[in-house]
C-alpha cells in the first residue's frame, strides 16, 4: 500500500503562490482559512529560500495524540483525516501541530467558539461517501478517488511542491540533488519535470558521452 507524503524542494520554490491558489479553488475553503501557505526564510537577504507548508500527515501526528474527541482517523494510504461532527474547536491541534497546519473559520478565540476546524486533507475528503455533496461542502473534493494527485502538487509551474507514494516522491527528489550543480545538461524537460525512465537513461548516455569525449581530448 502507499504511503502519500508531501515534499517541497526549496531549490526550485518561486514563491508564486500557484499551490495556495489551486487548493482554494478546488475545495472552495472559506475566507480566512489557508489549508496551504508559502513560508520564506531570510527574507531578501543570500541564502533566501521559499517553501509551501501544509499538513504533513505525520506519520506519529501530534494532533492525533491531544485530540479530546478523537475526531482524526489515518487512512490506509496515512493521510490524516478528520471527522468535522466530533470536532468541538477546542484547538488543541493547533498548539500541538508543529507546521501549524489546523486552522479555525473563526479564528483566536474563545473555548469551543473557533468552529470546526479546517486542515489539509490531500484531496482525500473525509468520512462521508466519496463524492458527495455532503463531503464537497465539508472537507472539498475528494480528488484521490477520482485517481489524481492534491491540486497544489498539480498545478506548481516548477514542480518545487511533490506529492504522492513516499518511495516514488524520495526517489524523484533523491535524483534531482544527484544533479545539481552539473551544467546546462541537468536542467533538462525530463529532469526538471520528472520525465519516463527511458528519457533519463538516454540522458545519462549523453552525459557518459560528453565526458568521454572530453577525456579522449586531454
Amino acid at each position: 500500500m502507499a504511503r502519500m507524503k508531501f515534499l517541497c524542494d526549496a531549490e526550485r520554490c518561486i514563491e508564486c503562490n500557484g499551490c495556495v491558489t489551486a487548493c482554494k479553488n478546488e475545495h472552495e475553503v472559506p475566507w480566512g482559512v489557508n489549508r496551504r501557505r508559502v513560508v520564506t526564510m531570510n527574507d531578501g537577504v543570500p541564502g533566501e529560500r521559499s517553501i509551501s507548508v501544509s499538513c504533513m500527515h505525520c506519520a506519529d501526528a501530534p494532533c492525533m495524540a491531544v485530540c479530546p474527541t478523537d475526531c482524526f482517523y489515518k487512512t490506509e494510504e496515512g493521510v490524516v483525516l478528520h471527522d468535522k461532527d466530533l470536532c468541538i474547536g477546542c484547538g488543541y491541534c493547533f498548539f500541538a501541530c508543529p507546521f501549524g497546519a489546523p486552522q479555525f473559520p473563526n479564528g483566536p478565540a474563545a473555548f469551543g467558539a473557533r468552529g470546526k476546524m479546517d486542515k489539509c486533507t490531500f484531496c482525500a475528503g473525509g468520512p462521508e461517501a466519496d463524492g458527495s455533496e455532503e463531503e464537497f461542502k465539508k472537507y472539498g473534493r475528494n480528488r484521490l478517488s477520482e485517481g489524481k494527485l492534491p491540486a497544489c502538487a498539480e498545478m506548481c509551474s516548477t514542480k518545487a511542491l511533490l506529492a504522492g507514494d513516499s518511495s516514488v516522491v524520495s526517489d524523484i527528489f533523491r535524483d534531482r540533488v544527484l544533479r545539481r550543480g552539473k551544467g546546462a545538461e541537468a536542467w533538462g524537460w525530463s529532469t526538471a519535470y520528472g520525465g519516463g525512465k527511458q528519457e533519463q537513461t538516454r540522458e545519462r548516455k549523453q552525459e557518459r558521452t560528453q565526458e568521454q569525449a572530453q577525456e579522449g581530448k586531454q
